[in-house]
């Protein structure tokens, strides 16, 4: 006798289950995979910045521009746009903002998104008085070609007579100074802010107790405050100190300014320095690109200036490795106190701080 023939659709129905949990697995995979990979690029735009007080990113590598000669900084912004730099630091007083606008204008213009970007500049010391500030801001919006700019910090907390000279002088030499507190220049840069002019201000070349005036006393606080620091001046004590504020510390001269025109014979020169060579042979980096990195892994903004196109993009290329503890504690116990930018005169044949007469001079304690 004949055995009945099963039903068609029961011969499909084990090959159409195992589809489905083919199909199943398969999509399973490529949502694992896609998460994997989300994760893995919000790991790594994390890595490339540090948040600041509101939570809001700030770029860890920017382009300095300070001592950037005339008719070489348009092409080295343009240069550090294109290698994936969104963080731009410059000044009016460095006197070439315009060139700096030229190029802002034309990556803008060709596509790239102006939210996208980090927009540094600083108010000179020449207007430090309420009534400047306002003026001294627009001015550099206008050279940069832009309604505004991400940070706007205060140069210094030292105040010259105001006018368009940038360094006004007695006849003997000396500096004009004048005595404006840096509070009062504070409450100004808080206005800015609320006209929608900058979206952060800050501080540069502030001591310890400078940012503690202005945290006790302002309605907008700090975002930002600017120092030389590098490992022979790593600035751990400030960094330290402002962390309690939620302020990111931004390094300028975290090579040690090897081109400074005021370098004299037997200092330091800490590309040169061995310690720090031998650590980058171990990842096949260079002593500037080790620097940088020190920097990164402090959460320390770091703004190295080049003008040379092989050097701004090497310069940026520090987020594939990281440095251990111990070498960190190396660089770290590099510090000697030495700082490259620090302005002098001559005195009976010898060199002293310029500015250490004047009431708001911030080296005259430890940090």
């Amino acid at each position: 006798m004949l055995e009945p023939r099963p039903a068609l659709g029961t011969l499909f129905l084990p090959s159409l289950l195992a589809i489905f949990l083919l199909s199943t697995a398969a999509a399973l995979i490529l949502s694992y995979s896609f998460l994997s990979y989300s994760l893995q690029e919000k790991e790594e735009e994390s890595t490339m910045s540090v948040s600041l007080f509101d939570g809001q990113q700030i770029p860890l590598v920017g382009l300095g521009t300070w001592k950037s000669k005339p008719g070489q900084v348009e092409s080295a912004v343009s240069v550090a746009l294109d290698a994936g730099y969104k963080l731009i630091d410059g000044a009016h007083v460095y006197g070439n903002e315009q060139e700096v606008g030229n190029a802002l204008k034309e990556k803008i213009g060709a596509g790239l998104n102006r939210k996208d970007l980090f927009i540094v500049s600083k108010l000179w010391n020449t207007k430090h008085r309420e009534s400047d500030v306002r003026p001294a801001l627009l001015n550099t919006l206008k050279d940069l070609q832009l309604d505004y700019i991400d940070l706007y910090l205060i140069h210094w907390p030292i105040s010259f007579v105001p006018g368009d000279n940038k360094f006004p002088k007695n006849p003997d030499g000396s500096m004009q100074y004048d005595s404006v507190p840096p509070l009062e220049t504070w409450r100004a840069m808080e206005k800015l802010v609320d006209e929608g002019l900058v979206r952060y201000i800050g501080l540069s070349n502030f001591n310890s107790q400078q940012v503690d005036e202005i945290m006790s006393n302002c309605r907008i606080q700090p975002a930002v405050l600017q120092c030389e620091a590098h490992p022979y001046l790593n600035q751990q004590r400030l960094l330290d100190h402002i962390s309690k504020y939620k302020i990111v510390f931004q390094a300028y001269s975290p090579l040690g300014s090897p081109d400074r025109p005021w370098a004299r014979s037997g200092e330091p020169v800490l590309l040169d320095n061995p310690t720090v060579a031998e650590i980058g042979k171990r990842y096949n980096k260079s002593v500037a690109q080790v620097l940088i990195r020190f920097q990164v892994e402090r959460g320390v903004v770091v703004i190295p200036k080049s003008v040379t196109p092989e050097r701004i993009r090497s310069n940026f290329d520090v987020f594939d490795f990281k440095l251990t503890q111990e070498e960190m504690q190396t660089l770290l116990g590099l510090e000697t106190n030495w700082r490259a930018c620090l302005p002098t005169i001559e005195v009976d044949g010898k060199q002293v701080p310029r500015d250490a007469g004047h009431p708001h001079y911030p080296f005259n304690i430890p940090y």
